[in-house]
């Protein structure tokens, strides 16, 4: 039996297979992070702020499927997780977060830094519940673990410090379970009526997001027997995009391609694991869904046929019944249509680039993605960067691309950055960070020296919020407080101890990122970049000027090229010319 409450959570912690909380140390925490410091096989991540610890956890569990802890002080300390728990929830990564607590006689009492931790995180997470009394050990962490892994999302523990240096009562045991989903198999009679409803279609699409992992061979091979154009979301791109000769882009505010025209043209679209939330990209009818979790099914869109099922599961059930469709006609055109779209924006970042200043974001991914790593980590802020991310990165089936796609919060790149750093050391492993979200989180640039992790933090410093100045202006509103005045975080980096370099020059951004690239340890690159690039979307209507997310949509479908262009072209060529 452990000696105290506190070394019986790290016992369990241990048992459990982590092996990093992320936190800040301080007061009520003291207990449980001497009971770390004093243990093998477990180490304490100090980071500048808790919220950078959530976003860490977050990327660490995202990444691994392992659970991930993160830990924050009472009051202020543990508040400042939310962010980052938000983040995780959403996205399903199962992480562990340590709400610690005043003394619990105080509790109720108006207390110095008192809060009610376990209201406050009711919202962004699976169980929430507090140990009061050291019998409630080890029974209620392992319960909190269960839920995270189990359903997949946060668990909150709250542990006020004065129990947490009480002595254990009850045996800790040993073998904490890490949880393997099962698959889920779709009941026959929804697999033959998704069959039917695909033989009497002429016109197939298929829109694929997160679900897909693991399925991508099902999917194509139900691409071919359709003759189906395949679309993606942005968090189904690095699944589904590579290797795909059916390819016709992403939808959504980011998109790219003829993906939007092909799920409007379809007499059925099949939604491949995806909960896709815009649903004005969607058509209202006509559709068809596949999902592991049944809750998802028809939320976004009414349904003519919903699977509860594991898409890969569902389609290797699903083929034998499904009539292959010999007629072409349909794919073929979108596919025409997604070569045309990236066709007509390829001079936009490559047409006299080298003179092109400030420089082009668009270049500078490109060039980004040339020189990364086959089986790069790639995490990326919220706003512009995720546009440059969704278009010119190319996915293989090797790379990862993370970020707050869900819950959306400002400055996750960095911090995700280091707990993808912390879960692969040996991998290279990339922060697209834009100057807000960077200035937001800057301290976290000292964790990354404190740490000497290999972490190369591109900076996209355009000083501006760019897609907060886009959505001002598609909206009609001058922009306003958008800009600021430039900063050299460059700079910035040397005084905390990270080689940097900052860059005006196009012509010198292909030799700044191979350097920083090749470099052991940090590194940042300061890329001045154009704040005007996308500031008035191409081809708006009148009726669209009155909703950011119509008028983006004009964007989505005209925008994006990267090495996609090169996929697009390639895929034309097995199109029988007339």
């Amino acid at each position: 039996m452990s000696g105290t409450v506190a070394e019986q959570f790290v016992d369990v912690l241990l048992q459990a297979g982590v092996r990093h909380v992320y936190g800040v140390v301080g007061d009520s925490l003291n207990p449980v992070v001497d009971a770390i410091r004093r243990a093998e096989g477990i180490d304490w991540v100090h980071v500048r702020n808790e919220e950078a610890g959530a976003f860490a956890a977050a990327a660490e569990a995202q990444l691994t499927g392992r659970l991930a802890v993160c830990a924050g002080s009472c009051g202020p300390g543990n508040t400042h997780l939310l962010q980052g728990l938000y983040d995780a929830h959403r996205t399903g990564a199962p992480v562990l977060a340590l709400a610690s607590h005043i003394p619990s006689p105080e509790i109720g009492t108006g207390f110095f830094q008192e809060t009610h931790p376990e209201r406050v995180f009711a919202d962004c997470s699976h169980y929430c519940e507090m140990i009061s009394v050291p019998e409630q050990m080890p029974r209620v962490l392992r319960v909190a673990m269960g839920f995270a892994q189990g359903r997949g999302g946060v668990s909150v523990v709250v542990l006020p410090g004065d129990v947490a240096a009480m002595p254990a009562t009850r045996p800790t045991g040993t073998g904490a379970p890490v949880v393997e989903h099962g698959v889920v198999s779709p009941p026959p009679s929804q697999v033959a009526a998704l069959a039917g409803a695909l033989n009497a279609a002429r016109k197939v699409a298929l829109f694929c997001g997160a679900g897909c992992e693991n399925a991508h061979d099902e999917v194509m091979a139900l691409a071919e027997r359709l003759g189906a154009p395949v679309g993606h979301s942005l968090r189904g791109k690095e699944w589904i995009q590579y290797d795909n000769p059916y390819d016709v882009g992403m939808s959504g505010l980011l998109g790219y391609g003829a993906c939007f025209d092909a799920l409007r043209e379809a007499d059925l679209v099949v939604l491949l694991g995806t909960d896709f939330p815009y649903d004005m990209f969607l058509p209202q009818e006509r559709t068809a869904q596949v999902d592991h979790d049944a809750t998802k099914l028809g939320r976004r869109v009414p349904l003519e046929v919903a699977v509860h099922g594991d898409v890969g599961e569902t389609l290797r059930a699903l083929l034998p019944a499904v009539e292959p469709k010999t007629d072409r006609g349909f794919l073929d055109r979108m596919l025409r249509a997604h070569a045309r779209g990236l066709e007509r924006v390829v001079e936009a970042y490559t047409k006299n680039v080298e003179r092109h200043m400030p420089i082009h974001p668009e270049y500078a991914t490109a060039v980004l993605d040339e020189l990364a790593a086959g089986d790069a980590v790639f995490t990326v802020d919220t706003g512009m960067c995720n546009v440059w991310a969704a278009r010119y990165l190319t996915p293989n089936g090797r790379r990862r691309v993370i970020g707050s796609f869900l819950h959306g919060s400002m400055a996750n790149a960095l911090p995700h950055a280091i707990g993808a750093q912390f879960a692969y050391p040996g991998r290279q492993v990339i922060s697209m960070s834009g100057d807000g979200g960077l200035g937001m989180l800057m301290g976290e640039l000292l964790t990354v020296r404190l740490h000497d992790l290999p972490v190369k933090i591109i900076v996209y410093d355009n000083s501006s919020l760019g897609m907060v100045k886009l959505e001002m202006l598609v909206e009609g509103f001058p922009d306003y407080q958008t800009d600021h005045a430039s900063v050299d975080y460059a700079a910035i980096a040397a005084g905390a101890g990270i080689p940097s370099v900052r860059v005006e020059k196009p012509s010198e951004v292909r030799d700044a990122l191979a350097h920083a690239l090749a470099t052991p340890g940090p590194y940042l690159v300061d890329l001045v970049t154009d704040p005007n690039v996308l500031a008035v979307p191409p081809k708006i209507t009148p009726a669209q000027v009155k909703g950011f997310a119509l008028a983006a949509g004009k964007t989505v479908v005209g925008g994006g090229v990267g090495k996609m262009i090169e996929m697009a072209r390639a895929n034309l060529r097995n199109i029988p010319r007339p």
